[in-house]
């Protein structure tokens, strides 16, 4: 099981550069997106996946058993998925206000285009 998620984790990471590389800012944050959930794929990977053994001590014993799920990464993980939600409203209300002032999407073109009602700075120095 860890195989096949590990091969999806590379996916989600090749999927989210590949968007991140786009000139379109609604692709950098889709990107941006599945980049958060790749790392979280990866982290729950890394915490072992069984069902056997539940992270949880058992009665008179200090620790986990060896087989036991890790609990820390799914701990993580929640606070993760909080944090970029969040994280990604705010670039998406950002998007959204640059596009209201500038209507265009494209990267390049936001780095030349004015504001809607500003004048043009001076020619002169």
């Amino acid at each position: 099981m860890e195989t096949l998620l590990s091969g999806l984790v590379g996916i989600f990471f090749a999927g989210a550069l590949y968007l991140m590389m786009s000139k379109h800012i609604v692709r950098v944050l889709l990107g941006v997106v599945i980049l958060g959930n790749a790392v979280n794929l990866l982290l729950f990977t890394t915490g072992r996946l069984t069902r056997e053994v539940p992270p949880i001590i058992a009665a008179g014993a200090d620790t986990l058993s060896a087989g036991a799920a890790n609990p820390l990464p799914q701990a993580l993980i929640l606070t993760a998925i909080v944090i970029s939600f969040s994280f990604f409203c705010f670039l998406l209300v950002l998007t959204y206000r640059a596009y209201q002032d500038l209507g265009t999407d494209d990267t390049d073109e936001m780095r030349v285009a004015e504001p809607k009602g500003e004048p043009l700075p001076p020619m002169g120095y």
